[in-house]
């Protein structure tokens, strides 16, 4: 079944999306930043070389997915206008909900795409860049990333109580 297919998909790719997500905050950004602090240690070389370049990879293509098939799945199921209209195309309570997410969803997928990837190109050296751009390009990231880590709470709030009766306070 199409609509089936449609959420399993969003789902997987969501979780490896999200995933990388919080890596990203709770484990590499604090991991890299002691390993530069360990002056005697083996510094953060080789996860800026080899691990970092894979995790955003996946980062970035799994927000892709995750987007395309959310919208995929609320098209199929009669309520992609609603979502983006936030209740306004059809039911009120689940498009408003829904909605918040998809926008939220939407906003951190433009982060990732937009202030995320370019600016880790930079500080990784994929593309050339000046040690000045390098520091502008690690804080433009991070501060998106945290944005985006920030975001993630409400949003994935939005995704679980639009398929469960919306939010009981």
């Amino acid at each position: 079944h199409e609509l089936g297919l449609a959420r399993w998909l969003h789902i997987l790719s969501g979780v490896m999306w999200i995933g990388l997500l919080y890596y990203f905050n709770v484990v590499q950004i604090p991991g890299l930043a002691v390993a530069a602090a360990d002056k005697g240690g083996p510094g953060g070389a080789g996860i800026s070389k080899y691990i970092a370049p894979r995790a955003l990879f996946w980062f970035r293509w799994a927000a892709l997915v995750t987007w395309f098939t959310g919208a995929w799945y609320l098209a199929r199921a009669g309520q992609f206008m609603s979502a983006l209209t936030l209740g306004n195309g059809g039911q009120e309570l689940y498009g408003l909900t829904i909605g918040v997410g998809m926008w939220l969803g939407t906003i951190m997928l433009f982060n990732v795409w937009v202030l995320i990837w370019p600016n880790q190109k930079k500080v990784l050296g994929i593309v050339a860049a000046t040690d000045d751009e390098k520091a502008r390009a690690r804080r433009v990231a991070m501060l998106a990333s945290r944005t985006n880590f920030v975001l993630s709470i409400p949003m994935l709030a939005c995704m679980g109580a639009a398929s469960h009766g919306g939010f009981a306070f």
